[in-house]
């Protein structure tokens, strides 16, 4: 599974889980394992403000366009993120939602 992040000012926090072929975002469960190769699952019919896109499988890889929400103060990381590809079940590591502040 592949993740294609959409860097959004937001002032929710995401918290990505992967189960399989499923995800849960924020407590929510979405189960994608029945877009078979070569489909897309249309954004609209997904009820989720987390989905930014269209998913699509494409050679047996699930692409999944999340937003990726951050508040003001957040890095460049975050702001600027690179796709990340799941290969195993459990908390989905997201870039930071806002830089340590100094101490």
């Amino acid at each position: 599974m592949k993740l294609i992040l959409s860097p959004m000012r937001c002032g929710t926090p995401l918290a990505v889980f992967r189960s399989g072929e499923s995800l849960t975002l924020n407590g929510e469960a979405f189960d994608f394992s029945q877009v078979p190769d070569g489909a897309t699952l249309p954004r609209a019919a997904i009820a989720s403000d987390w989905i930014a896109g269209d998913i699509e499988r494409i050679g047996g890889l699930l692409h999944v366009p999340l937003i990726l929400p951050h508040g003001a103060r957040a890095p460049r990381a975050t702001l600027f993120p690179a796709p990340i590809t799941l290969t195993d079940d459990g908390p989905v590591a997201l870039p930071p939602f806002e830089e340590e502040a100094d101490a």
